[in-house]
């Protein structure tokens, strides 16, 4: 057997002897029952990944414990098959030609408004519609969407264009923050409809879009970093020699390179999967236990703040910032898990962040409404009032299902799907605050 098919018996093993209910007998004989299958599958024509695969589902019907584990690891055993190289798949698109052209179009895009004399308010609200639409291009050209897929990119986009231009906003006015801040988000969805080629109701192809999320925001910072370091390099060289270069590198360089660097760090991110696949599982590894102590060191400090109903403004943003980073790093913990290991001291950990992160989004729900009914409804408060109750929803289901799991009264892939089938309620979330708030409350 090929160590591939090898891996994964060894993997289908090791999810068997865990369970109470099997015995190491039990394993033996099942583990011969399967290879008698795989045996005839070869014997049909079928490569050795092909007969695990199809040996294990047939497993699954005679056996509840065997089915649990091909529900879990199908897509996954799939995914490999269709990932792996295959003979006749003809040669490899050029990708990085492909990327370097929209990054560079980015890059054009973003300053093409500035040349035809565009304010710091149109940036303010089409920054992503210049740059997002070519990340979008990009997965949907890799992955030879189906036009259902690109149409409703297309359509995304569009409802972005228009939510940003259409509505006589007024600068400086609340409703422009709260455009400015939900566009963004909505439109990155768009980009996570491309990635998936319109296959949003598939559990594992949104949990990688989420994977490929936490790995381009570590990429972009890294470039961004790398980038910065150049930039004053760059500086203090050519001062030295007598040669200004602020004007350049602040009105050129910086806006071209941050838009490219989107499109660049996507393709980093796609063509060097293995390297960062190793990194994410340290990342969360590394993030989890110190956002767990950040979050108790903030619940205490609220409680000996004494009056946490009547907290100010301020607080209350910086809290919901505190429980979108929990939501994101619980989601990019999620998609770095192997979900064939058993619960652990980080799953643990992980339920403690949950339930913290859970008691003090109900303490900023309580003292929102008891600002708005204090001082009256308005659109930032009803936002965040909205995304208070969406990450509420969120923080108690998974806070839930990953005590259950700790239990072994379910599997991890019930989390996995909690939390991709929630996902696009931020989406409309955030689509709705951008679309019918103007239309609600006024332009102001």
């Amino acid at each position: 057997m090929m160590a591939g098919a090898e891996e994964q018996m060894g993997l289908w093993r090791q999810y068997l002897q865990r369970h109470p209910a099997v015995s190491a007998e039990d394993v033996d004989e099942l583990e011969g029952h399967l290879r008698d299958q795989m045996g005839d599958l070869e014997a049909a024509g079928l490569s050795e990944e092909e007969a695990f695969l199809i040996a294990v589902r047939r497993m699954g019907s005679v056996d509840s414990v065997s089915q649990e584990f091909a529900q879990e690891h199908s897509e996954r055993l799939w995914k490999q098959l269709i990932l792996a190289p295959a003979p006749d798949s003809g040669p490899a698109r050029p990708t990085l030609a492909v990327a370097l052209g929209l990054a560079v179009a980015a890059a054009a895009a973003a300053k093409l408004p500035w040349w035809l004399g565009a304010s710091e308010e149109f940036y303010l609200l089409n920054a992503a519609l210049l740059v997002l639409p070519f990340l979008a291009a990009y997965f949907l050209w890799a992955r030879r969407a189906r036009p259902s897929a690109v149409a409703a990119v297309v359509g995304m986009f569009g409802i972005g264009a228009f939510a940003a231009n259409a509505y006589p906003v007024v600068s400086g006015g609340s409703m422009q923050v709260l455009l400015a801040i939900h566009l963004p988000v909505f439109l990155w969805f768009a980009v996570g409809l491309a990635y998936v080629d319109g296959r949003w109701r598939e559990p594992q192809r949104c949990m990688d879009f989420v994977r490929f999320t936490g790995e381009w925001f570590i990429y972009y910072t890294l470039i961004a970093l790398g980038g910065g370091v150049l930039l004053v390099l760059a500086f203090a060289g050519f001062s030295a020699i007598g040669i200004d270069l602020a004007d350049v590198l602040g009105t050129w360089v910086v806006p071209c390179g941050a838009a490219g660097a989107v499109i660049v760090a996507a393709w980093l991110v796609e063509t060097k999967q293995s390297v960062i696949e190793n990194i994410a599982p340290v990342l969360t590894a590394v993030f989890t236990p110190l956002t767990t102590l950040l979050l108790l060191i903030y619940f205490v400090a609220l409680l000996a703040s004494g009056d946490v109903i009547r907290a100010d403004r301020d607080l209350l943003i910086l809290a919901d910032v505190i429980l979108v980073l929990v939501l994101g790093l619980v989601l990019y913990a999620f998609s770095a898990r192997d979900p064939a290991l058993p619960p652990g001291w980080f799953e643990r950990l992980q339920l403690v962040m949950i339930v913290v992160a859970l008691v003090i989004d109900v303490l900023m729900l309580v003292a929102m409404s008891g600002r708005i009914a204090e001082f009256g409804a308005s659109p930032n408060k009803l936002a965040a009032l909205g995304l208070n109750v969406l990450l509420l929803i969120n923080l108690a289901g998974s806070a839930w299902l990953a005590f259950a799991f700790l239990r072994r009264r379910s599997g991890f892939s019930a989390l996995e799907r909690w939390q991709m089938a929630y996902l696009p309620a931020f989406a409309v979330w955030a689509g709705v605050v951008a679309v019918a708030f103007p239309l609600v409350f006024g332009w102001d």
